[in-house]
């Protein structure tokens, strides 16, 4: 289908098949995958139980602010790609091409650990069944065989759903959410009731070692990583079968809900028994055995499915988002033009469902250790696309009418113009904690290194395909990207 006439090129559009509430279910789910149930403890060893909490609510009204400026984008392009359509609206191709290739990077690195995670978990259910075909060790982390094979086998599995479409998917993403959400609550309450366990085990709230305000902005520094998810909206957007007007909501709700979600398995992880114990015997899954330990089977079990709601919602909510991302940068003539292209009879961006699942694949082979590595360098490329969605709706917020003024696009809309500078304030906030030596949340090493080959590989890619991306004329880009000749906000009701 295309919204123009053919003068401008074929523009393939996607199927308006998502529901809001599947819309919210892939948002939430996607923020909550497998870190929710396997860092408790990691998180505590850094910043102690209360400060995690602190840490989490922070981020969250951060990316509140932050998601502001994605509710007026979301609302006024309702376009797939996303943070890459609107780093185009503002600044141009050069721009959109970095925030995709980050975007890009993040959401497979995302899609990939969670299908390790989910091999993780088997792997303390039933560890005689995954210590099988030992093959080597990775940055000290065992690389198994029926690991690789598990991961691999989660990845197909949700890659043949997506490529049946988003109304399948969909509904799955709110069933699985909803039963994350009643197994997190029932095992809060269930540690919570049990003798031997209480608020006594959660003292100290904070790490002796580290002062309370750095235990705090350490785990600030991974709210880009932690709420990843809700910018899985704009992905979908042109895939919604209701009002874009709606997305600002459902992004909040399900940032509300992932905090919530987040303090209750850090809550029940240290209330099961004394946390700074539990830090200190290293368990693969320190919070799988505090909770088995106290509850048995029975809380075993239900920890084992929120884990798996967990990492399932992950896996199908980032399959869709860098599989529309990918369709998105295809679309516009920036990647090769096969990830554009739909299954004939699902019409669906297979492709890219397909290159995201197989990408994702190698991952399992390189070990844990050294997934996490990328994971947390990953977090950059999430918080710059972050910095490029408030900064084109600073740019297209005004404080009055004046000479720059275009009805087309721009909003009179002062008091969202100061909260999208806060929302700029906030992403370079989180690039200086991740980036500025000596900072609690500094990169290591090895994420450092990896940082820089993606960039390098990503200016070989940028400079191979420059001159073929600036020669299509900028009405046809505007086609291309957002749907029409010029630059025009749908859904737009200007403020005074």
């Amino acid at each position: 289908m295309s919204d123009e006439p053919n003068q401008m090129g074929e523009r393939t559009t996607l199927k308006k098949s998502l529901k809001a509430h599947w819309v919210w279910a892939i948002a939430l789910g996607s923020s909550i995958g497998w870190g929710a149930f396997v860092s408790p403890i990691d998180w505590m060893s850094t910043a102690g139980p209360v400060g995690v909490i602190l840490g989490f609510l922070i981020g969250a009204v951060l990316m509140m602010v932050i998601a502001v400026s994605y509710g007026f984008l979301i609302k006024s392009f309702p376009v797939s790609g996303g943070e890459f359509a609107y780093s185009y609206i503002s600044l141009g191709r050069t721009h959109a091409f970095i925030s995709g290739w980050f975007l890009t990077l993040g959401y497979i690195c995302i899609v990939a650990l969670n299908a390790s995670a989910f091999a993780l978990m088997f792997k303390f259910v039933f560890p005689a069944l995954i210590e099988n075909l030992h093959l080597y060790q990775v940055a000290g982390w065992d690389v198994y065989g029926m690991e690789i094979i598990i991961a691999s086998v989660a990845l197909g599995l949700f890659g043949f759903l997506n490529i049946r479409g988003t109304g399948l998917t969909g509904r799955m993403q709110f069933i699985f959410c909803s039963v994350m959400i009643l197994s997190i609550v029932v095992i809060t309450f269930m540690v919570g009731a049990q003798p031997g366990a209480g608020l006594s085990n959660v003292q100290p709230f904070f790490p002796a070692e580290t002062t309370a305000f750095a235990a705090i902005i350490s785990i600030v520094a991974i709210a880009p990583w932690a709420y990843v998810g809700f910018d899985n909206v704009p992905q979908a957007a042109e895939e919604f079968h209701f009002s874009s007007k709606k997305a600002f909501m459902l992004i909040i709700l399900a940032i509300l809900f992932a905090a919530v979600l987040y303090s209750f398995m850090v809550i029940a992880t240290a209330m099961a028994q004394p946390w700074q114990g539990l830090a200190e015997q290293g368990a693969a899954w320190g919070t799988g055995v505090a909770i088995q330990e106290l509850l048995g089977t029975m809380g075993l079990v239900l920890l084992v499915t929120a884990l798996t709601m967990g990492v399932f919602t992950g896996l199908n909510g980032f399959i869709i988002s860098s599989s529309r991302l990918l369709f998105a940068m295809s679309r516009a003539k920036i990647i090769p033009e096969a990830f554009s292209k739909l299954h004939p009879k699902h019409e669906t961006p297979y492709v890219g469902i397909i290159f995201t699942v197989i990408v994702s694949m190698f991952a399992p082979w390189f070990g844990r250790e050294a997934l996490l590595w990328v994971v947390d360098m990953s977090s950059i490329g999430v918080t710059i696309a972050y910095f490029y969605t408030c900064f084109t709706a600073f740019s297209l917020f005004k404080m009055k009418k004046d000479a720059s003024f275009n009805e087309e696009i721009h909003v009179v809309a002062p008091g969202k113009k100061a909260v999208a500078v806060l929302g700029m304030i906030a992403s370079i906030t989180f690039l200086a904690l991740l980036l500025i030596p000596g900072s609690p949340a500094f990169l290591g090493i090895e994420s450092r290194i990896a940082l820089v080959a993606w960039i390098a590989l990503g200016f070989i890619f940028y400079f191979a395909k420059r001159t073929e991306f600036n020669k299509i004329p900028k009405e046809q880009l505007n086609y291309l990207i957002l749907g029409s000749k010029k630059i025009v906000a749908k859904n737009r009701k200007v403020e005074s």
